[in-house]
């Protein structure tokens, strides 16, 4: 039964996001492919998934137990509050926390999540601001 909740909250969200992405305003500047395209293929995808979800439940789903549920939670709440924070903290900062405290969760010793955390945020940094030119939250640092 709960995979048939999940998967229909899926395709509602999925219906949800397709109809918010053909909201969207295009430019008279605009590509051929256009800025609704990506988002119309992660609620395709996200709607077909669901769908089968749905179509297919597990007989006898496994849940994960309650601290591995508080780790998920935990995870959920630390996303949230980066993209809360992305625009004062700054692209790099930001994602720098996020993902050692993610990298930590996964397993990562201490010092060897900081280090994945910062070369997580510094590379993306270097591919996306440097060598494609978009533009990222500067935050108060500059960067």
């Amino acid at each position: 039964m709960s995979d048939r909740i999940f998967g229909a909250v899926g395709v509602l969200l999925a219906v949800f996001y397709g109809w918010a992405a053909l909201q969207t305003e295009e430019s008279f500047l605009s590509d051929i492919v256009g800025p609704k395209a990506f988002p119309l293929i992660i609620a395709s995808i996200l709607g077909l998934s669901s769908l089968i979800i749905f179509a297919f439940p597990d007989a006898k789903p496994k849940w994960p137990s309650l601290p591995r549920l508080v780790e998920l939670f935990a995870a959920v709440v630390v996303l949230m509050l980066y993209a809360e924070f992305l625009d004062e903290a700054g692209f790099v900062f930001a994602t720098a926390l996020a993902a050692t405290y993610l990298s930590w969760r996964l397993g990562s010793p201490p010092v060897q999540a900081v280090i994945a955390g910062v070369a997580i945020a510094v590379s993306i940094y270097v591919v996306f601001h440097l060598v494609l030119g978009l533009s990222l939250a500067r935050g108060p640092f500059g960067f």
